[in-house]
């Protein structure tokens, strides 16, 4: 099963828009309203829609949406049915259609899960208008080093396999000392603990379980990132660090 239909299945379960996903947004892409006010959005590789959402309620002039799931796709078209400029559609993001289409062209938490990343992003700067900003989300090797060496082998070679029923109750064995212990112990000290300390148990569980099911994911230090841009029309090309010190966010203009 392809890593997109497995996170189909997450987010027909998890479909919930929380008021708390505007702050994760905002720390994701490093932006706000002004930035989306009266401009074309693509969304590539949606999930349930809760990125589009924003754009979309802070006066975006149209979001498209796409996704190569239909579980996805009805979440997402669900999410944003109350946004008559809203469109979901169903793409892959390696034979993306569209040229010079679009403002803004957001992928977040998508790459690191993309079989050919670097031709994704010739798609992404292929898709925006002159002067178009592009930003992209996806996780670190900085950071997340732990991950790298005691969850993702045992991702790569048991739980991406598994049947995505039974990894959803086997996730209650790491969430749950997770919210219930590491959280309140560590929260002041990281970041990443402190917001999710604001999330119910719920959200939590959900990340838990996004990170055991991918067929694909990729932790990469700055410079992999970097690289991955080498060549591409693009200037102003920066990759910081969020907020809360989780993941790289990679940000350019085209050219």
């Amino acid at each position: 099963m392809a890593s997109e239909e497995r996170f189909g299945y997450e987010w027909n379960k998890y479909a919930a828009i929380s008021p708390l996903y505007e702050g994760q947004f905002r720390n994701w892409t490093g932006m706000g309203p002004e930035d989306f006010a009266g401009k074309d959005i693509l969304d590539a590789g949606c999930g349930m829609g809760r990125n589009s959402y924003w754009p979309l309620a802070w006066g975006a002039k149209s979001v498209t949406a796409f996704d190569n799931d239909e579980h996805s796709l009805a979440a997402a078209r669900k999410t944003l049915e109350s946004f008559p400029n809203a469109t979901v559609v169903r793409h892959d993001i390696s034979k993306m259609p569209w040229d010079s289409a679009f403002d803004t062209v957001m992928c977040i938490g998508v790459l690191h899960h993309v079989r050919q990343p670097r031709l994704a992003l010739e798609n992404f700067t292929r898709a925006l208008r002159p002067g178009g900003q592009l930003v992209v989300w996806v996780y670190s090797y900085e950071g997340n080093e732990w991950i790298v060496s005691f969850v993702d082998p045992v991702r790569k070679l048991i739980t991406s396999r598994l049947p995505l029923p039974l990894i959803h109750a086997l996730s209650y064995l790491c969430s749950a000392p997770l919210y219930y212990l590491a959280i309140p112990l560590l929260r002041r000290r990281i970041a990443y603990l402190q917001q999710l300390s604001t999330f119910p148990f719920w959200h939590v569980h959900s990340i838990v379980f996004d990170q055991l099911i991918p067929a694909v994911a990729n932790y990469w230090t700055r410079e992999e990132v970097l690289g991955l841009t080498h060549g591409l029309a693009l200037s102003n090309i920066e990759v910081v660090s969020p907020a809360n010190h989780m993941g790289w966010t990679l940000t350019a203009v085209k050219i």
